[in-house]
C-alpha cells in the first residue's frame, strides 16, 4: 500500500507503456495465491466506546490505535489474504493522531469520534495529501480545492481519516457488465469471508475494510445499493440515509436525487454514532436544507433493546426472490421479531414495484452527465480532466488499464443526454419519485399503518468473474434508493459462511425508527461473525 506521495504519479503512469500489462498480470497472480494465516488482532471487533475508554484510561492513545490499524492493513490488506480494500493511506494519519492526543490532554475531547480511525470511500473529496479519484486513472493525483462536508464533519468530530477505500470505479456507473469492487487504479477488492467471492459495490472497500477490522468505522456512498449490498455481503451494518440528511458536496456524483454518503460499521451503535457526526446543513448542497428539524447529532438516543416491542412491520415478500437458504434465514429473523413483540403484516405489498426500474437508469444518465461535468469543472483549470467527454477519451487512450475487463457504455450513453430541462428527463424523474415514494413506500406504509418495511438485503456473495461481470441475485435497495428514503441493513446470519443482511426501510427521515428496530434485532440475535479469510467458501457449513 502506497501513500499519495509515494505512489505512481499521473505523468509516470501516462508515460509507462508497460504498466497496464504488468498491473493486470500482477493482479492475476495475486488472485491465484493461497491466503496467508491471519495473526490475532488486539482491536478485533473493538467498538467506539471501547476505544474511547481505552484512550481515557491510558491503555491506548490515538496514535497507538492508528499504528495498530496500519499494521493490520499492511499484514492482511496488502499482504497475506490481500483483501485490497484500501486504495490509499493518509500520510498524515499518525501526525493527526498525535495532535489529537495532545488536544485530549490539554483540552479534552471535542467530538464523539476523537481519535477514532475512519476509512472513507475514494470518491469522497479531501483537500489534503490524498487524491480523490473514484478509482479512475483519469483522476490520478486529483485533489479538490476544498474538503467535502463529510470530511469536514469527520475532522470536526475528532476522527482520524485513515485513508481512502477502493470502490467499483466511478461508483459502478460506467458499464452494465462491470465487476463490482474493481477499479482501474485500485484493482479488485476481495470478500474477506471467501477471497474468490465478490465484496459487492460500489462501496466494496468500505464494507470489506470495516468487516476485516482494518478501521474502526467506514463511510460509503450509495445511489442504489452501494451501501446496502456491500454491507450485507461483508457482514456489517450499513445506513443509507434519507437524501439530504448527509451532504454530498465535493463527492464525485452520479445522481443529485439519489446519491448519499452513509456509515458502515460492525455494530448498529457505532453506525448510529457515525451518522450523528455526519448530519447537518451545508450551503454547498441545497438538498440538506430539508433536513432542518429532522436531523439529529446523536442517534444513539433512539437505540432500545426492546425497540421491536409493539412495532408494526410490513414483510415485503416481493423483494424476497432468493434461494431457500436465504429465505430460511429471513423466516428465522421474522420469528425473532415476533418473539420480541413486533406485529408483522405478512405480506405487505408495495403496489408500484416494477413501475420505476425502467426510468431509474434514464434519470441517472441525465444526472450523471450534469453532475460529473459540474464536479470536474469545480476542480479548476489544473484538473487532469474537465468533462465527461474528456474522461471517455482518456479511457479510450488508456484502455489497457481502464477497460481490460469491461467498457464504458454508460458513459457514452450519458454523454448523449441533454440538459436537465429535457422533457424526457423531467417525466422520468416524476415517475420515479411518485412510483417509489408517494405511491410506493408511503402508500404501503399508510395502507397497513406500518412503522417500517423489511426484506432480505441481498443474496450471499457470488464468485467474482472478471470475464462476464457480476452475476448477483438481486436485492432490496431500489425502492428506498429511488425514493431517496432511508434504509438500514443488519447481519441476519450466513449461508455457507457467507454473510446475509436484513433490511429495514421506510418513510423519509425515519432513521430514528429504523435504527431502533435494527438495534433491537441486533441485540436479540448478535449474528455478526468476523471473517475467516478463506480461499473459497466452505460448502460443508450452511
Amino acid at each position: 500500500m502506497k501513500t499519495h506521495d509515494e505512489g505512481l504519479s499521473r505523468r509516470a503512469f501516462l508515460e509507462s507503456a508497460a504498466f497496464g500489462a504488468a498491473a493486470v498480470a500482477g493482479r492475476q497472480e495475486l488472485a491465484s495465491a493461497a491466503p496467508s494465516p491471519v495473526a490475532p488482532f488486539e482491536l478485533e471487533e473493538t467498538t467506539i466506546a471501547e476505544l474511547q475508554r481505552g484512550m481515557q484510561s491510558g491503555q491506548y492513545t490515538a496514535r497507538t490505535i492508528v499504528e495498530r490499524y496500519l499494521r493490520r492493513i499492511e499484514a492482511i490488506d496488502k499482504h497475506g489474504p490481500a483483501v485490497n480494500s484500501m486504495i490509499e493511506l493518509n500520510p498524515e494519519a499518525l501526525a493527526i493522531a498525535t495532535s489529537l492526543d495532545r488536544e485530549r490532554k490539554e483540552n479534552g475531547t471535542h467530538g464523539p469520534l476523537h481519535g477514532i480511525p475512519v476509512a472513507i470511500k475514494a470518491n469522497i473529496g479531501t483537500h489534503d495529501r490524498m487524491a480523490t479519484t473514484a478509482g479512475s486513472w483519469a483522476l490520478a493525483g486529483s485533489i479538490p480545492l476544498e474538503d467535502s462536508q463529510v470530511a469536514r464533519k469527520l475532522r470536526d468530530a475528532g476522527a482520524v481519516i485513515l485513508g481512502k477505500t477502493n470502490l467499483s470505479e466511478w461508483a459502478n456507473f460506467r458499464s452494465d457488465h462491470s465487476t463490482s469492487g474493481w477499479s482501474g487504479q485500485g484493482g479488485l477488492t476481495r470478500n474477506p469471508y471467501a477471497l474468490d467471492r465478490n465484496a459487492c459495490g460500489s462501496s466494496s472497500g468500505s464494507g470489506a475494510a470495516a468487516s476485516a477490522n482494518l478501521c474502526a468505522l467506514a463511510v460509503g456512498t450509495e445511489t442504489d445499493g452501494s451501501i446496502v449490498c456491500p454491507s450485507s455481503i461483508n457482514g456489517v451494518v450499513g445506513i443509507k440515509p434519507t437524501v439530504g440528511l448527509v451532504s454530498r458536496s465535493v463527492i464525485v456524483p452520479i445522481s443529485h436525487t439519489q446519491d448519499t454518503a452513509g456509515p458502515m460499521a460492525r455494530t448498529v451503535t457505532d453506525a448510529a454514532i457515525l451518522l450523528g457526526a455526519l448530519t447537518g446543513v451545508d450551503s454547498r448542497d441545497p438538498q440538506t436544507l430539508a433536513s432542518r428539524g429532522k436531523a439529529f447529532t446523536d442517534y444513539t438516543a433512539f437505540l432500545d433493546p426492546a425497540g421491536l416491542r409493539g412495532a408494526k412491520i410490513g414483510v415485503v415478500r416481493q423483494l424476497s426472490h432468493f434461494n431457500s437458504h436465504v429465505l430460511n434465514l429471513f423466516d428465522n429473523a421474522l420469528d425473532v421479531m415476533k418473539r420480541e413483540g413486533a406485529r408483522l403484516v405478512d405480506p405487505a405489498r408495495i403496489p408500484t414495484l416494477g413501475k420505476f426500474g425502467h426510468t431509474e437508469q434514464l434519470v441517472l444518465l441525465y444526472e450523471f452527465k450534469a453532475g460529473v461535468n459540474r464536479y470536474l469543472e469545480a476542480l479548476g483549470p489544473k484538473a487532469p480532466v474537465h468533462s465527461l467527454k474528456e474522461v471517455i477519451a482518456f479511457n479510450r487512450r488508456h484502455w489497457k488499464v481502464e477497460m481490460p475487463y469491461f467498457g464504458q457504455e454508460l458513459f457514452i450513453q450519458a454523454e448523449t443526454k441533454g440538459p436537465l430541462s429535457t422533457p424526457e428527463y423531467q417525466a422520468a424523474l416524476r415517475n420515479d419519485q411518485s412510483m417509489a415514494g408517494t405511491d410506493g413506500i408511503d402508500a404501503a406504509m399508510g395502507k397497513y399503518r406500518l412503522d417500517a418495511l423489511v426484506a432480505p438485503s441481498a443474496g450471499p456473495a457470488w464468485t467474482t468473474d472478471l470475464v462476464n461481470g457480476d452475476h448477483d441475485t438481486g436485492g432490496s435497495s431500489s425502492p428506498a434508493a429511488v425514493a431517496g428514503y432511508p434504509h438500514v441493513t443488519v447481519p441476519m446470519g450466513s449461508v455457507f459462511g457467507l454473510p446475509v443482511g436484513i433490511s429495514f426501510f421506510g418513510r423519509a427521515w425515519s432513521e430514528p425508527v429504523l435504527l431502533k428496530l435494527a438495534f433491537a434485532f441486533e441485540h436479540a440475535t448478535r449474528l455478526r461473525r468476523p471473517p475467516r479469510f478463506l480461499r473459497t467458501a466452505d460448502l460443508a457449513v450452511t
